[in-house]
């Protein structure tokens, strides 16, 4: 029996188990800080095994409700994990009739990443990869704030001052194009509208009071919506 057989048959067995959810949006390292709490395992050993068997910095996860059986080791937790969210992405790519290559797919999880960090509702994802594809294709940075909740920095405040002390390649004000890897682990919404913009020439958007996008082609357009947003 493969190792991978001998984990699935570990965690479909009727074996005492806990359940831990990954929300779409969450970063890999909360994720196993999450992971070390409510299983109680290490996370040193949790990080260690997933710094050496995921494919990519980030972005490796599929947002989902897991069953863990009890006793299971960091490694094959974490090998667990990247097994099964390989195969749904392996589904994911099938389903768009994308071939599922290392370097074309992390360029998809990317785009993916950013519209999960980005986009207001399910609805807004292919509004917001029209932005993202014609920002680059005009040239223009992306400007966008949600490229810079990546790792530790998931949930807090982008702030003027730390737009300007970022010398990561996920900051999307100094860098232009997409950030060198994913910010984030994304939903299939995510990919489906990364693979699949909405027509637009949108350049623009600015949340609105109702919590929606408001989108716009013109900076001037641009510069009143914010207005209206803030009165």
């Amino acid at each position: 029996m493969s190792r991978i057989e001998y984990l699935y048959r570990l965690t479909t067995a009727k074996a005492a188990t806990r359940q831990i959810t990954l929300i779409p949006g969450e970063t890999s390292i909360v994720f196993l800080e999450q992971l070390s709490e409510t299983l109680s395992l290490d996370k040193e050993k949790l990080v260690s095994a997933y710094e050496t068997h995921a494919p990519y910095k980030e972005g490796n996860f599929v947002p989902d409700t897991y069953s863990i059986p009890n006793g299971i080791s960091e490694e094959d937790l974490i090998l667990h994990l990247l097994n099964e969210s390989e195969k749904k992405m392996q589904r994911w790519a099938e389903e768009h009739n994308t071939r599922f290559e290392k370097e074309k797919w992390l360029q998809i999880v990317t785009k993916a990443s950013v519209i999960q960090k980005e986009a207001a509702s399910l609805s807004d994802m292919p509004y917001v990869s029209s932005v993202i594809d014609n920002r680059i294709k005009e040239g223009m940075r992306l400007q966008m704030d949600g490229t810079l909740n990546y790792g530790e920095y998931s949930h807090q405040k982008v702030t003027a001052r730390r737009i300007r002390t970022d010398r990561t390649p996920y900051n999307t004000y100094k860098n232009k194009g997409l950030p060198q890897y994913p910010v984030c682990n994304v939903s299939k919404e995510a990919i489906d509208a990364a693979l699949n913009p909405a027509r637009t020439d949108y350049l623009y958007f600015v949340r609105g009071k109702n919590g929606e996008h408001i989108y716009s082609s013109y900076f001037s357009t641009h510069r009143k919506n914010i207005v209206n947003a803030t009165k």
